[in-house]
């Protein structure tokens, strides 16, 4: 996966992310953040840093139902999710040594 299209998934998550009333509370809570850092990151030129989109995906990552909710949301495969989340926390590309 390239990295252009991982930070896609992670914003597409973090929009999904955003949505749910339920997880999005718990994900402020775990992270330090505030709906007013998301609002700010959101309407960032360039969109959201990188540090944000793979908190994001690591919090979605987390459960089972959540990635599988998430991916279903984005319309991608679940292992599409955890691509992403590897490429962003630099754990993407294979290193034969």
């Amino acid at each position: 996966m390239q990295q252009d299209r991982a930070e896609e998934i992670a914003a597409q998550a973090l929009d999904w992310l955003c949505a749910q009333e339920d997880l999005l509370p718990v994900f402020l809570a775990a992270t330090g953040a505030t709906a007013q850092d998301l609002r700010a990151a959101l309407g960032r030129p360039g969109g959201p840093d990188k540090v944000l989109l793979l908190a994001v995906l690591d919090f979605v990552m987390m459960q089972d139902r959540t990635v599988i909710d998430c991916a279903r949301a984005l319309d991608v495969a679940c292992e599409q999710v955890a691509q992403a989340q590897a490429m962003l926390s630099g754990q993407g590309q294979m290193h034969w040594t």
